[in-house]
């Protein structure tokens, strides 16, 4: 059932009859001026192959050192979400990760209304005993492996993330107190 009024129905039909018989190029324009705009990013979520206990996640601090985060950045024009997750461990932690060792995570995008960006999750395993970290000093500051179960301060976009995967302070707990 139809509950908009009569006239705002003639309103609304008018405004189309308008906006259609704007010529493409410019209703283009204009649809890209009044549209919300979203940034693009990817997000790794590396762990530790050889954890034998709780799993351990790589986090970065970075400037202003205020909590710990993960190897993201933004996609540039014309990258691959995948790709962009390998370069961005690359160059943030100095781990050379190649598509095919890249996974995506579930769910894959996370979307930041109140920011106005998308993350594009991925995973990798990788053995931390051989594989070796290394920062500029001037975008990471450090990169260290964490347990899971005891994670440092985390940024709040970054506790809110990693919450969606069952990790860290704001995990989903269900009433049983389990994490999804």
């Amino acid at each position: 059932m139809n509950r908009r009024s009569p006239l705002r129905r003639k309103l609304v039909s008018f405004g189309y009859g308008v906006f259609y018989r704007i010529p493409p190029r410019w209703r283009h324009r204009l649809v890209k001026t009044v549209t919300a705009r979203y940034s693009v990013g990817s997000v790794v979520l590396i762990f530790d192959s050889e954890a034998t206990g709780p799993e351990r996640i790589l986090l970065l601090r970075q400037p202003p050192g205020r909590g710990w985060t993960l190897p993201a950045g933004l996609l540039e024009r014309r990258e691959a979400p995948i790709d962009a997750a390998c370069r961005e461990a690359a160059e943030e932690t100095g781990i050379q990760l190649t598509p095919d060792q890249v996974t995506p995570a579930v769910p894959n995008a996370m979307v930041h209304h109140t920011g106005h960006w998308v993350d594009m999750v991925f995973t990798a395993r990788v053995p931390a005993s051989t594989t070796r970290t290394s920062v500029d000093g001037a975008e990471v500051w450090e990169a260290r492996w964490h347990a899971v179960d005891d994670l440092p301060v985390l940024t709040p976009a970054t506790a809110r993330l990693l919450g969606h995967y069952g990790i860290g302070p704001e995990a989903y707990r269900d009433q049983t107190g389990a994490t999804r």
